[in-house]
């Protein structure tokens, strides 16, 4: 399982309009854009998983600096939370 960070996302961007971007990479197992608690509104950042580690490398090379909803998109792995 490999799971990818995606920032600089659109406030307009869901979970399906994220997913449907990264299936080109590849099979995605999840695609979660991060609300804020309070408001229900983006924060502007999410996370994809892939099953296999090779699409997910995929989709860091070939969708970093890719445009989704009109914003140019950031993709790198995901580090674990301190």
């Amino acid at each position: 399982m490999k799971k990818l960070f995606v920032g600089s996302l659109a406030w307009a961007t869901t979970d399906d309009t994220l997913n449907a971007h990264f299936a080109s990479a590849g099979t995605v197992a999840s695609a979660k854009v991060i609300t804020d608690r309070e408001s229900g509104r983006s924060r502007g950042f999410g996370f994809v998983e892939f099953e296999d580690d090779a699409e997910g490398q995929k989709a860091i090379d070939t969708l970093n600096n890719s445009e989704l909803d009109g914003r140019t998109i950031t993709v790198s792995e995901a580090r674990p939370r301190e």
